[in-house]
């Protein structure tokens, strides 16, 4: 049977067919309304399906979709995190059972051509980054690798500073942190030049760490592509502030 269509079953009362022992079929089956639970190993629809209950997933390792994924009233992610590889905007409510773990790395140091030290954070790679600061040695650039440039966005990113031994990094207004800063936009899926610029603080001061030594800083930096020329300074704002001056308290375990 290459075809099976309900309508031309109905029975002699005019009411639906029955099929007590099943039915196979090896074409297509043709209905104008489905009633029930419909079980299969795999099912493919050409048209709307609509659900007016609950569509449940069970033991579904992805859920592919070419457009968009629409949830009326929450997102919630129970177990395994939530990955994202490019830009995501949340309009309603997003809930993390468990709360939220920010990805920490370590910042990657070198020396730029003018022989500044540069301390570098990676916007897709992780939120948080530490760095412990060598004794004789300044912050001389805060680089923010690959920002995403596609569409506006804003991103936090938090950079925790143990200060040497000495108390010497970063502790004037002249070699304040984020005074200089690199952002190297990522758009269609590649890194761009880098661009100069500087950090927006308070009152238009300076962001200096604790010049006690092994004092820990928190830096956070907020990095705001406008939605401008993305290879254009003026489109990309990045907003400095700091808490700090952190140590071990003297009560306690």
């Amino acid at each position: 049977m290459s075809q099976l269509n309900v309508d031309s079953l109905r029975n002699r009362s005019g009411g639906a067919p029955s099929f007590p022992s099943g039915a196979t079929v090896t074409g297509v089956i043709t209905a104008t309304t489905f009633s029930g639970n419909i079980t299969g190993t795999a099912a493919t629809f050409t048209g709307n399906v609509s659900i007016a209950g609950t569509l449940t997933y069970e033991d579904v390792t992805n859920v592919d979709s070419v457009g968009l994924i629409t949830a009326r009233t929450g997102i919630v992610v129970s177990a395994g995190g939530l990955n994202v590889t490019g830009i995501s905007t949340f309009v309603n409510d997003v809930r993390f059972r468990g709360g939220v773990i920010e990805n920490v790395s370590a910042a990657t140091t070198y020396n730029s051509a003018a022989g500044a030290l540069v301390v570098e954070m990676d916007v897709r790679a992780a939120t948080t980054y530490t760095y412990t600061i060598p004794t004789g040695a300044n912050i001389g650039i805060v680089s923010f690798k690959n920002m995403p440039a596609d569409a506006q966005n804003g991103t936090t990113i938090t950079l925790i500073t143990t200060q040497n031994a000495a108390g010497t990094g970063n502790t004037t207004a002249a070699t304040g942190i984020g005074t200089n800063c690199t952002v190297i936009p990522f758009a269609a899926g590649a890194a761009l030049a880098g661009i100069s610029t500087r950090g927006l603080v308070g009152s238009a001061t300076t962001v200096t760490l604790s010049s006690t030594g092994a004092d820990r800083d928190f830096t956070s930096f907020f990095i705001h592509y406008t939605g401008g020329t993305n290879t254009s300074a003026s489109s990309y704002q990045v907003y400095v502030t700091k808490n700090g001056g952190f140590r071990q308290g003297s009560v306690g375990v």
